[in-house]
């Protein structure tokens, strides 16, 4: 089993930085194996924690972000985390599943209307708009998870930012989200720490490699792959709501 976590932690967050979605491996399989869903849930918040905190390191040798963009992103993502982690309880699977499939339709659709094609923006500026998405992505995120980091490249990308900014960016929020509501799941005493810390070692490794691949794709194939994970998304959810 951790075996396979390590596995299932590499490939999802290679993909995963890449186009988002990873939670869409990640966490159908830790729940094929036997976790319970908010120990599933938990150890992607933790992994992802930790996976998207390697990042950093890589980016800001690379000056690929600045603290002054950086900052409020971590600070709006995290209050999000913190809050969707602490009332994951109070809503049921199914429902998150609902709310995850009309978020991601509804972004699909603004790519295909072009609305949320990458540009050639290399610096993010905030609008209240984009701050209160942020917020409600991180909420997202805290209470259940696949799709999130998707739903961010759709913000950015909605920004005009290059598709690599537009990557670095969603590592950030994502790190701020998890690591809000990884706090909540440690506290309410949900984490199987040998699954989590398997999960995470492969997490690490495949972010790495996806984001140094990310600095290879065009912008048109970033579109696109970002298309197919998202219908890849809404697939597997509404498979998983019936």
């Amino acid at each position: 089993m951790l075996g396979i976590l390590f596995v299932i932690g590499f490939v999802g967050n290679l993909i995963g930085t890449l186009a988002g979605g990873g939670g869409l491996i990640t966490l159908p399989t830790m729940l094929l194996l036997g976790m319970p869903v908010h120990s599933a849930i938990g150890a992607n918040k933790v992994a992802n924690t930790v996976s998207t905190l390697s990042n950093f390191f890589s980016v800001f040798k690379r000056k690929e972000a600045s603290w002054n963009e950086v900052v409020p992103i971590l600070a709006l993502c995290f209050i999000g985390g913190l809050l969707g982690g602490g009332i994951a309880s109070l809503f049921t699977e199914q429902t998150l599943t609902v709310i995850a499939i009309c978020l991601l339709l509804f972004a699909l659709c603004l790519s295909f209307l072009g609305k949320t094609d990458f540009g050639q923006e290399l610096e993010l500026r905030l609008k209240k708009r984009t701050a209160g998405l942020l917020v409600g992505v991180g909420i997202y995120d805290g209470l259940f998870g696949p799709g999130s980091g998707t739903l961010l490249l759709y913000i950015y990308a909605h920004e005009k930012l290059a598709y690599m900014k537009a990557v670095v960016l969603g590592r950030v929020g994502i790190f701020a989200t998890c690591f809000g509501a990884a706090i909540m799941y440690v506290l309410n005493g949900q984490i199987l720490w040998a699954e989590t810390f398997s999960l995470m070692i492969g997490s690490i490794i495949g972010s790495q490699i996806g984001i140094a691949l990310a600095r290879k794709v065009s912008a048109l194939l970033a579109k696109y792959l970002l298309r197919v994970i998202t219908v890849v998304l809404i697939i597997q959810l509404v498979v998983e709501l019936f």
